[in-house]
């Protein structure tokens, strides 16, 4: 099997994966996420940090527990800047977030389970995004 392929098809294996995990939470479920955005459900606050905890750990051990990734060479560094731009960003997508209670992820998990309302927010994030991408190039 090319390498290519093999990626490709963690890949696809990992975002079925997220997908699943998603709406097995309920993360899919606007009505759900907004509870828990008005602090009356805290049950994806546990999700949500469970799903932090996995994620240090696994940045954090597996460049020391493995010599190199399964499906590449060396470990990729994840450098992150503040910045006015950084920091607008965020409060659009929190925003954003808390007016349809779904980010990007649970909503196109969302439209495998039937929940074709929330083209309308994947047309807002797609619109923010290409607004972005015009005003970076500029």
């Amino acid at each position: 099997m090319s390498p290519a392929l093999a990626k490709a098809l963690v890949t696809l294996l990992a975002g079925a994966l997220f997908g699943f995990g998603l709406s097995l939470s309920t993360m899919i479920q606007p009505q759900v996420v907004l509870g828990f955005l008005k602090l009356q459900d805290w049950g994806l606050m546990l999700v949500m940090g469970g799903a932090v905890v996995v994620a240090l750990l696994g940045y954090q051990l597996a460049p020391r527990l493995m010599r190199r990734p399964v499906l590449d060479d060396h470990f990729h560094p994840h450098p992150a800047t503040w910045n006015r731009d950084t920091a607008v960003g965020a409060a659009l997508f929190g925003v954003g977030w808390g007016l349809c209670g779904v980010c990007p992820g649970p909503a196109i998990a969302a439209l495998g389970a039937g929940n074709l309302e929330l083209l309308w927010a994947l047309a807002g994030i797609g619109l923010g995004a290409l607004v972005q991408g015009w005003r970076a190039d500029a």
